[in-house]
């Protein structure tokens, strides 16, 4: 009886060494009751520093016109505005600490306001994509999205709640390559606390390729060198050739692998958790079948756009696609490639390798340091004509 006594005694000073340990970062259903040492901040123009008991205290600002009958507290601050081929510092954080959840409305180009994260000391950033495309709006043009990772809201309210641990330090930037100013409303939510030592790091990557050479593989990204896990794709993808254009496999190649990789898909519709094209069969009004592309948006994956073009002046179709490793995560000790076929159909039952406009952001964690990115596309390039 005197042992059970002291087993019991000892899951209950466990249980409660654990309750005050939680660290705070990775809050969910399962744990939300749990109490924790760590501190809740939160950055946007109305306290750009996020300091404790400094909110709100503005008096100049985008509101201070609309306020001027109410004065300080007012929403004095709601916004910035970005001048043209500037950047801006959206958060500057010293840690230990994570970020939770960052939510953003740009005006402007989406494609031309591009977010940039440095973590600790590093002088090359771990993301460098444009705003649109982080929050998978890669055609410049409104979707809504219901995800896990990334949320999509009306209208134009760019949610991400990717946990993001850093050890020192966590720079945001946000760069304006555009001709015109641009207006950004923000806010940063963020935890300081203990950061275990096996967290890895945030990254995010940018590529377009426009038109794809023939016969050739889309590269998602190339040359990750270190330890860690693939979390996520947003692919916009913009058809140039009649006819169903995702038969092409993706491929990651990992620690190692050079002519053949170890994990191997069956098809785009496949990789993205959809089948036979997205279509929906069914009678129309007149009783006639019709087949249509599906949008849908989930947790983990969707087909969330589809621009059919209006027969004028945009006749391109576009489509945007989301596939998150959230349950699934890709892990890799060494090094990880990614690369995705563009195939169609051409007579005779045969594959058509396709010259299509992919562009793509990639998410993944890792040890640091990382290798820089590969540059930017320039403004030519990044745009969505």
């Amino acid at each position: 009886m005197k042992k059970r006594l002291l087993f019991v005694l000892a899951s209950c000073i466990s249980v409660g060494a654990f309750a005050q340990s939680f660290n705070g970062i990775n809050s969910d259903m399962s744990n939300i009751f749990m109490l924790s040492d760590a501190k809740t901040r939160s950055i946007s123009p109305e306290n750009f520093n996020g300091e404790k008991g400094k909110g709100g205290m503005a008096t100049t600002g985008t509101g201070q016109n609309a306020s001027r009958d109410l004065g300080k507290g007012w929403k004095v601050s709601p916004s910035v505005v970005i001048k043209a081929h500037t950047t801006f510092t959206v958060a500057d954080i010293t840690g230990p600490g994570a970020i939770q959840h960052i939510w953003m409305t740009p005006t402007g180009v989406w494609r031309y306001s591009i977010l940039r994260f440095y973590w600790d000391d590093e002088t090359t950033p771990s993301v460098e994509v444009p705003v649109g495309d982080f929050f998978c709006q890669g055609w410049g043009k409104f979707a809504q999205l219901s995800s896990l990772a990334v949320c999509a809201n009306p209208g134009s309210g760019f949610n991400c709640y990717w946990p993001m641990p850093f050890r020192k330090k966590c720079r945001i930037t946000m760069e304006n390559i555009n001709d015109e100013d641009m207006v950004l409303y923000y806010q940063v939510d963020y935890t300081l606390t203990d950061v275990p030592k096996d967290a890895a790091y945030f990254h995010a990557q940018f590529r377009r390729t426009n038109p794809l050479p023939y016969k050739q593989d889309y590269v998602l990204v190339d040359n990750i060198k270190g330890k860690g896990q693939y979390v996520g794709t947003y692919m916009a993808y913009g058809v140039h050739n009649n006819g169903w254009w995702g038969e092409g496999e993706i491929k990651f190649f990992m620690d190692g692998d050079t002519d053949y990789p170890t994990i191997n898909g069956t098809g785009t519709e496949d990789y993205f958790c959809g089948a036979y094209d997205f279509d929906t069969r069914k009678p129309n009004a007149a009783g006639v079948e019709e087949v249509n592309y599906t949008e849908f948006s989930n947790p983990y994956t969707g087909l969330h756009q589809v621009i059919k073009g209006d027969g004028h002046y945009q006749i391109a179709q576009r489509f945007g696609l989301y596939r998150w490793h959230i349950k699934d995560p890709i892990r890799f000790d060494k090094d990880l490639k990614v690369t995705i076929q563009a195939l169609g159909w051409r007579d005779g039952g045969r594959y058509l390798p396709l010259q299509d406009d992919i562009a793509t952001t990639v998410f993944w964690y890792q040890t640091e340091p990382h290798n820089p990115f590969p540059p930017l596309p320039d403004k030519d390039h990044l745009e969505v004509n």
